[in-house]
């Protein structure tokens, strides 16, 4: 073989390994060439000891999970918009932390023009104002809730 083909060889091996290449062809003058990788570069095999288990991780410890008491509403007994005081400038019937008692009024909703008191079901303390006053509610819709 002479030097000028030895040379073309060595080039296209480093093309085919510079570039990841699993084959090359080449022609030229009349000769032809085709370098091909052998299998063995072109996977890459790790070995692996068979006596060291894999790791375990270590299982999620949980975020304390704060425990809130099962909601227990008050519901609104029609469609209307609610009121939580008897007028703007009163204060309102209830608030976050109130003792109520059952028949006790703890807000108004407005239906066709008449203000209609809503009464407390249950006895308790409110633990959270579910509406804003002004604010449309449904029939059912949760107002209250009291713990």
């Amino acid at each position: 073989m002479e030097n000028e083909q030895k040379q073309d060889i060595k080039e296209l091996a480093a093309l085919l390994r510079d570039n990841n290449l699993s084959e090359i062809e080449y022609e030229a003058n009349g000769v032809y060439l085709r370098v091909v990788a052998p299998k063995a570069s072109c996977e890459v095999m790790v070995p692996t000891p068979a006596s060291v288990p894999a790791p375990v991780a270590a299982a999620p410890v949980p975020a304390p999970v704060e425990e809130k008491k099962p909601a227990n509403p008050i519901v609104s007994p029609m469609v209307g918009v609610v009121y939580l005081s008897k007028d703007p400038s009163s204060p309102a019937f209830v608030k976050v932390g109130d003792k109520v008692s059952v028949g006790q009024t703890v807000c108004l909703v407005e239906a066709m023009k008449t203000f209609n008191p809503i009464k407390s079901d249950k006895a308790g303390t409110i633990t959270d104002i579910l509406v804003e006053s002004g604010s449309p509610v449904e029939y059912n819709q949760p107002l209250f809730n009291v713990g």
